[in-house]
């Protein structure tokens, strides 16, 4: 609590002229850090996106294996039916030759019958099943034709990112460090206004120099008033047009 009491007492005593050069310095490494986002590009989401489609790809060659391997085994079940009901028929046959009268024998038929239907609604299955089992090869074999593609362009994607992150990482390591040990220096409330405006500004620039008598944010005029105000240093002044907040040029050159 003292530690805390300490860091809020060390921020309050510092000059608005020297929150000006923090947060001036604050952009000027965040700005740096977005620089470094833009060079990556879409890049990262691109290859978020390849990994989820593959992801995808993979449960969706494992769903179909597990279809295919379910037919396969209807069609086995199927066959083994045929099996039973022609060795039905072959024991119903002979036993024709053994009835007493034409009642077993017309029995005997019947069951013959049945079988025969049996047997050739287990050949319509598995006619059915052969059918849906070359359709879901079919589906598997173009998913792995995908995935392959998907997965050759991964890597070329992973490669490039991986490149331009080794040569950027450490400038963007140091960079964050920086943005951090500023940010602890900057009172809590100039901070978060600080992160409101950058977040809603579509460059991601909080604090902009007026230059040409301009905002260097939304590109209006500045009343000559209102420039000394800003050059004066004595308060912390926003543009009335776009929020952003206000330096004189010459921050520039100290920087």
């Amino acid at each position: 609590m003292a530690e805390q009491k300490t860091k809020i007492e060390e921020t309050a005593e510092i000059s608005v002229e020297d929150k000006l050069n923090a947060l001036f310095q604050l952009q000027t490494a965040d700005t740096s850090i977005d620089k470094i986002k833009i060079l990556r590009g879409e890049l990262p989401l691109e290859v978020q996106d390849l990994e989820d489609e593959i992801v995808g790809l993979e449960t969706r060659v494992h769903n179909f294996e597990e279809e295919v391997q379910k037919l396969e085994l209807e069609i086995a079940n199927k066959n083994q039916e045929i099996l039973n009901a022609e060795t039905l028929i072959k024991k119903y046959q002979e036993q024709q030759d053994n009835v007493r009268n034409n009642r077993e024998y017309d029995s005997l038929s019947k069951e013959i019958e049945f079988q025969t239907l049996e047997i050739e609604l287990c050949k319509k299955k598995i006619s059915e099943f052969s059918s849906q089992n070359k359709s879901k090869m079919e589906q598997i074999n173009d998913a792995r034709a995908i995935f392959e593609e998907r997965k050759s362009d991964l890597e070329a994607k992973k490669s490039e990112l991986d490149e331009i992150v080794s040569d950027t990482q450490k400038d963007e390591d140091n960079l964050e460090k920086k943005s951090l040990e500023i940010q602890a220096i900057i009172e809590p409330r100039l901070l978060t206004a600080y992160k409101r405006i950058r977040a809603n500004a579509r460059n991601g620039l909080a604090v902009v120099a007026v230059e040409r008598d301009a905002c260097g944010g939304c590109f209006n005029k500045i009343p000559p008033q209102r420039q000394l105000d800003i050059k004066s240093r004595k308060k912390i002044i926003v543009c009335e047009y776009c929020g952003r907040i206000l330096v004189d040029d010459e921050i520039l050159g100290e920087e």
